[in-house]
């Protein structure tokens, strides 16, 4: 016997609307009785976290009592749909099991990956539990009188607090800790006491749709620092005669320059900037507003520099390194832990890029060229910004500049061997310490960026959210309860008594029985619990599932594939989506 799941076409990334087809593949050596085979699309959000030394604050009830040093555990199913491959749905019910001829046996499935989580929706997972059909609650025969499929308990997600927002990536990287994973599982029923279920699964790797970008405009956000450099030590200009004369009686002399030629010097009221007046600039980094990324795609950054002070001294750019931050947010019941990752984008060092020359007048503006970093994609590793229930993910960016007042020296930045950004002793050995390029190192950072997965939603999609959103909202009624009186057509005060019409008779005002007063109060008991419970007259919920949103009504109409394989970034969010898992198993 061997299980195999062969998928259609499989890309090297699912995405949400994606219609994900396949067979599983059973090969038998003998003949074997199968009540069923079902198949599952799961995607999970698990986040484990010990119990810190001071556990008091933790939240967690005091009856379970945790101890420092136990794993506490959180499980979110974010995804969760289930399919009856053989048999077929709509074929009619069997007497008993199957019989399977030896030989390879195929049985289709297909699965459409929806936009949200499934785990924030609480009517939902308090449905799912027990043995259910393919649809829903259903008896049938088969052992014990019962049949149809085996699934989770989806009462165990009503102890966890959740957000319902798009599915995020596949996501590994904190071993024992964190991770989101996607699978397709296949379980094959055998009747029998003491026979076992065949299962299998494989893994797969999941990047969402990217949420609607706004309008392009000419706003931007910026971080700029101003800097000045420090005033260098004039060069000594005694005459070259210093040397002091001394007399017979100790007295030391020494010997007066004579006057210029020409009359006192008017140097004082020339406005031209002495050659070692500092320049002082304003650097500003600037992103199109709201800072958004996009994964695979090289960082959308500008560099501009303003000239602040009247100088003669040229300013040179040196050195730039560009450092995505991420910081990932684990949450565990109450504990919170925050893990912090780097990507260095860019670091060049050893340019000679002009930012301030000696003609530019004050308020000068200069956009520097931005061949350095504008071919550089951000890394397959960096995954796009998300929000789940046990899990998010932000992101930062810092720009690091090197600038220097004065001409670098293109030998010593070329070997990156022999000097460093800082410049170091060897380099600048015998030379005039007033003519050494003065550097100065600044920071800019952007304290929010959005990373997008670069998957752009359908346009008939973005066109259903806008209209959605537009929508006004339509007032549900309950059947049960009474419409509100109609009030009496009262003029207004400045109207004529002449023309003012009677007033009707109100309606007396219905008188409530203690017989009804309790049965309303019995109803709103009923309506208080979660899951609703029936009423005595009542065979079935008034409800069936929870609405969908417009949107995912939308998306369940679209067909065919939304974005071809070829179009699709290079992600590599998980190392092998078919490793097992590295958090540890729950006692």
């Amino acid at each position: 016997m061997s299980i195999r799941i062969a998928l259609e076409n499989p890309p090297e990334f699912y995405t949400n609307l994606d219609v994900m087809k396949g067979h599983v593949v059973l090969t038998l050596s003998r003949q074997e009785s199968v009540g069923a085979v079902i198949v599952k699309l799961e995607g999970e959000s698990r986040t484990a976290l010990g119990i810190p030394n001071d556990n008091s604050s933790t939240g967690v009830p005091h009856r379970e009592m945790p101890s420092a040093g136990d794993i506490i555990y959180e499980n979110h199913k974010i995804l969760y749909k289930v399919a009856q491959a053989f048999p077929h749905e709509n074929a009619p019910p069997q007497a008993g099991p199957i019989i399977l001829n030896p030989g390879q046996h195929h049985f289709p499935f297909q699965f459409k990956f929806p936009f949200n989580n499934s785990c924030g929706n609480a009517e939902a997972m308090a449905k799912i539990g027990g043995v259910v059909s393919a649809g829903g609650f259903a008896p049938g025969a088969g052992l014990f009188g019962l049949g149809g499929i085996r699934v989770m308990d989806g009462t165990k997600q009503l102890m966890y607090s959740h957000v319902t927002k798009t599915l995020p990536p596949s996501f590994t990287g904190f071993p024992g800790e964190a991770e989101i994973r996607y699978y397709v599982k296949v379980t094959i029923q055998r009747p029998g006491l003491f026979k076992e279920n065949w299962r299998y699964q494989i893994g797969l790797k999941f990047l969402p749709i990217e949420p609607p970008r706004p309008p392009k405009s000419n706003q931007e956000a910026y971080a700029r620092r101003p800097f000045a450099f420090q005033p260098r030590t004039p060069p000594s200009t005694a005459p070259p005669s210093t040397k002091k004369r001394t007399s017979f009686f100790g007295r030391s002399s020494t010997p007066q320059p004579p006057p210029p030629v020409g009359g006192p010097s008017n140097a004082s009221s020339s406005t031209e900037p002495s050659p070692a007046t500092p320049p002082s600039i304003e650097m500003s980094a600037r992103l199109p507003h709201p800072a958004i990324l996009t994964c695979n795609k090289p960082v959308p950054l500008r560099l501009i520099a303003k000239k602040l002070a009247p100088s003669n001294g040229e300013v040179y750019l040196i050195a730039v390194q560009i450092d995505l931050i991420g910081k990932t947010i684990v949450r565990c019941q109450d504990l919170v832990n925050t893990e912090i990752n780097r990507w260095v984008i860019v670091s060049r060092q050893g340019l000679s890029i002009p930012v301030s020359k000696q003609d530019d007048a004050v308020g000068t503006e200069v956009i520097l060229p931005d061949a350095v970093w504008n071919n550089v994609p951000l890394p397959n590793t960096v995954m796009p910004s998300f929000l789940t229930c046990n899990l998010s993910r932000e992101y930062s960016l810092e720009v690091k500049l090197g600038l220097a007042w004065g001409k670098p020296d293109q030998s010593s930045h070329g070997s990156s061997h022999n000097s460093s950004l800082f410049g170091g002793s060897n380099r600048n050995k015998g030379k005039n310490l007033a003519n050494i390029p003065q550097e100065i190192h600044l920071p800019l950072n952007f304290s929010n960026v959005q990373v997008f997965s670069g998957l752009t939603p359908p346009a008939a999609l973005v066109e259903a959210m806008r209209q959605g959103r537009t929508r006004p909202a339509r007032k549900q009624t309950n059947p049960n309860s009474r419409p509100p009186p109609q009030q009496p057509n009262i003029p207004p005060q400045g109207a004529a008594s002449s023309s003012r019409p009677p007033a009707p008779a109100l309606p007396p005002r219905p008188v409530v029985t203690p017989q009804q007063q309790q049965q309303q109060q019995n109803e709103a008991e009923t309506a208080s619990l979660y899951p609703p419970q029936l009423r005595p007259e009542q065979e079935a919920p008034p409800y069936d599932d929870a609405p969908p949103t417009y949107e995912e009504a939308m998306a369940e109409e679209m067909t065919g594939p939304v974005f071809p394989s070829t179009a699709r970034p290079a992600y590599s969010g998980v190392t092998d989506e078919n490793a097992a898992s590295s958090l540890p198993e729950k006692n």
